[in-house]
């Protein structure tokens, strides 16, 4: 399959970017800084322009998100549509302007997160994005079929738990291997509508 890879850079996207070629998958590496294609998807023009240097695929595979991170108390308006347009809107506009790149029986693979079922403190705008992005999924799934589209929802990285074991006390982490084997699993399966939590 031809496989475009959004947030290739990052810590989930650079072990999808070994996993996948792995098993015989010609990968397409987006990033705003890095990647065979650099572009912002926050941005719906810069989404159209990639697709149209990308051309068309078998799967879009999103690893990528940014929400600001305070207490409620804290948050602006403009935080939230921050948030909003930094992991939901972005990960929407793959999918609304890909369906016209993405083959009939394709699929997207979208990214959320542990925080739309187990919040913590300062972390509503990651909630909020997270439980956005799979309602949306399961919204999608009935209209856009046989392209099929599911959700990754992975606990904290056993990987970067060095970095963020504070904000997650007691709760388990995920090796990066396990989360991608959920992608495998929504890019080479039949499932759509799913929410593959980890």
């Amino acid at each position: 399959m031809r496989i475009l890879l959004i947030g290739a850079t990052g810590t989930l996207g650079a072990a999808l970017h070994k996993e996948l070629p792995g098993r015989g998958h010609e990968v397409l590496t987006v990033a705003r800084g890095g990647g065979e294609l650099r572009y912002d998807v926050t941005d719906p023009a810069q989404v159209a322009a990639m697709y149209e240097r990308a051309g068309r695929v078998d799967a879009v595979v999103s690893a990528a998100g940014h929400v600001p991170f305070k207490p409620v108390a804290e948050m602006t308006a403009e935080d939230y549509l921050d948030g909003f347009r930094g992991k939901v809107l972005c990960q929407i506009e793959l999918v609304r302007q890909g369906l016209a790149y993405v083959a009939e029986r394709g699929s997207f693979t979208l990214i959320t997160g542990v925080l739309a079922r187990e919040p913590i403190p300062a972390g509503s705008a990651a909630s909020m994005a997270n439980g956005a992005i799979e309602a949306f999924a399961r919204a999608a799934a009935i209209e856009i079929a046989p392209r099929r589209i599911n959700v990754v929802s992975p606990a904290v990285f056993t990987e970067s738990l060095t970095t963020y074991a504070p904000f997650f006390p007691g709760m388990p982490s995920v090796g990066l291997d396990q989360v991608a084997r959920a992608y495998v699993r929504s890019i080479e399966g039949a499932q759509t509508g799913q929410i593959y939590t980890l």
